[in-house]
């Protein structure tokens, strides 16, 4: 009986200790708590199939923090914890915790439930042979998908019970540690095909009224509404067509509802058995597609008053971006009530910057390349040189996230200048390509994107951290009363300016000069130590502060006002 009542009481304790990763308010941005201090995901997911034995565990999880990772994203596989119904083998969960504590390593777990990228794929067999029992997805025609129908209360049960397992298994091993800090909930949820199921009992449900839970929360949530929901929502009560009218994306918000319930339910397990913070991840609308060309109804941009209706214990709805814009995407998911969350991006030569730029302009809680594990060199070294600048600025970045202290510049060949006004400041950055003297600039070559993570220490004091990034410094009044010069490959004016009529234009005002730009590096307390001075050629004779694209620095910029 002793004995009893003592693992009862570990367990206990396991599961009540587990709640160590939080989320916190600090000024306007969300930071992420680990043990109570605050951290920044500097992430890699593994491909899907990396760690589907022990020995892709023991061998990729040591090259992660190689690296330069703080975190890795592994898939938590259905039919690998569930081969067998009712029987759970939890070696590769194990193993992976065990791995990333070896190495220094957080994890975040990725459910890959009933549904991964939209499809069953990651079903356990016995779930996929028994279609009597958990049925499909159907479309309009009556055909049915690869898909389980999120209307079964069979399939949620199933799910729900392996997914409470493996919460319960990583409460029992992790309750005390805080090895694992965050976990998503399915993976890129969505209908394909068509924008939702049309299955029996989804048509009886599209054929009722919208449920007064959805109407009542988008009328009191009206003034924060996305446009498109906006734009959608009449306002009535009704069937789903009286309220959101006719089409395709009546379809989808009718689906995004029923799926964030279902995702809704997990999420109350989670936070019963081992709370953490929790989130859903979106593949893209893009390319001009429309619902059930691209995964309809799931975490997206616009659905997210339905999500966040239905799903209230979701923390996050995060982007997976692959296609180009990176700024754009991530700036539909930085909202004041949606922390910007990056869990997959293409992995490529422009992953560093992309990073310096989520975290410097969006407070990030965190960035992570796809199959990191299977990058190229060339790929992933501008990942380990990013990273590594940000795990040096960690000390002085939670402490000016959300105090308006920060930003982040990205640019690409036709994108190529940031004007960021701070104060009785100007900033423009542009791309270090503009700059005429290197040749890789006009020989055709193609322009890797630039960026940079930019923080006020004090007045006319600053951090540029980043690569592929020149910025010059300007008072408000220089700036509107100073024209940019076509410059030479020399970096002088170019001739046949028309300099008299510059000079009949009295100037007014102060200007701002470049005391000096220190590279240095920063220390575990946020204490700068000196490297050099990049003066002379370097700051192009106090001109600007630049680092060139290839190179990854931290710059610290003292001003002067004449």
């Amino acid at each position: 009986m002793k004995k009893t009542m003592m693992m009862a009481a570990f367990a206990f304790l396991a599961l009540t200790a587990t709640a160590q990763s939080t989320l916190r308010k600090q000024g306007n941005a969300m930071q992420l708590m680990v043990d109570g201090q605050p951290m920044v995901i500097l992430g890699g997911e593994l491909s899907n199939s990396a760690a589907t034995c022990v020995a892709d565990i023991d061998s990729v999880i040591p090259h992660m923090a190689r690296l330069g990772l703080n975190t890795v994203l592994v898939p938590a596989q259905w039919d690998l914890t569930e081969p067998v119904e009712g029987q759970f083998d939890f070696t590769l969960i194990d193993r992976t915790i065990q791995r990333a504590r070896e190495n220094s390593l957080k994890v975040v777990f990725l459910w890959f439930g009933a549904w991964k990228n939209s499809m069953s794929c990651y079903a356990p067999l016995w779930f996929k042979r028994d279609t009597k029992r958990f049925p499909r997805a159907m479309t309009r025609s009556g055909k049915p998908l690869e898909i389980a129908s999120a209307f079964s209360e069979n399939v949620f049960q199933a799910d729900h019970r392996a997914f409470q397992r493996l919460m319960e298994h990583i409460a029992e091993v992790d309750g005390l540690q805080h090895t694992v800090i965050m976990m998503q909930i399915e993976n890129e949820i969505g209908m394909l095909e068509d924008a939702r199921d049309h299955s029996q009992e989804a048509d009886r449900l599209f054929r009722g009224a919208v449920p007064k839970q959805l109407t009542d929360y988008l009328k009191k949530h009206k003034n924060e509404l996305h446009p498109s929901m906006r734009d959608r929502f009449t306002g009535k009560t009704g069937s789903w067509t009286e309220v959101f009218g006719d089409g395709l994306y009546t379809d989808e918000i009718f689906m995004a509802y029923y799926y964030a319930l279902y995702v809704e339910r997990l999420a109350q397990t989670a936070r019963r058995v081992c709370n953490m913070p929790l989130y859903v991840n979106a593949a893209m609308n893009s390319r001009g597609r429309q619902p059930g060309e691209y995964p309809s109804a799931g975490p997206l941009a616009h659905l997210k008053d339905v999500w966040h209706c239905g799903a209230p214990s979701i923390d996050i709805l995060a982007p997976d971006i692959y296609d180009t814009g990176f700024k754009g995407w991530a700036a539909q998911y930085a909202l004041p009530d949606n922390p910007l969350f990056i869990p997959e991006s293409r992995c490529c030569v422009n992953s560093g910057v992309r990073a310096l730029y989520a975290v410097g302009e969006h407070g990030a809680l965190g960035f992570s390349p796809f199959a990191i594990d299977q990058a190229p060199d060339s790929e992933t070294q501008p990942i380990t040189a990013s990273y590594g600048l940000l795990r040096q600025l960690m000390p002085l970045i939670v402490r000016h996230q959300g105090q308006g202290t920060m930003r982040g510049v990205l640019f690409d060949e036709q994108d190529r200048e940031t004007v960021i006004s701070d104060g009785d400041l100007t900033l423009t950055s542009r791309h270090n390509f503009t700059l005429p003297w290197d040749p890789r600039a006009t020989d055709g070559s193609t322009w890797p994107e630039g960026g940079a993570l930019i923080l006020r220490l004090a007045e006319d004091d600053y951090i540029i951290a980043g690569s592929g990034v020149v910025v010059v410094f300007q008072t408000a009044s220089e700036k509107r009363q100073t024209e940019q010069k076509a410059l030479g490959e020399d970096g002088f004016a170019e001739a046949g300016q028309d300099h008299a009529a510059q000079a009949a234009i009295r100037f007014t005002g102060q200007r701002i000069g470049i005391g000096y730009v220190d590279e240095v590096t920063v220390d575990g307390k946020g204490n700068l130590q000196y490297l050099r001075r990049e003066n002379g050629d370097q700051d192009h004779q106090g001109r600007h502060a630049r680092i060139s694209v290839g190179d990854y620095k931290i710059l610290h910029v003292k001003l002067y006002r004449y």
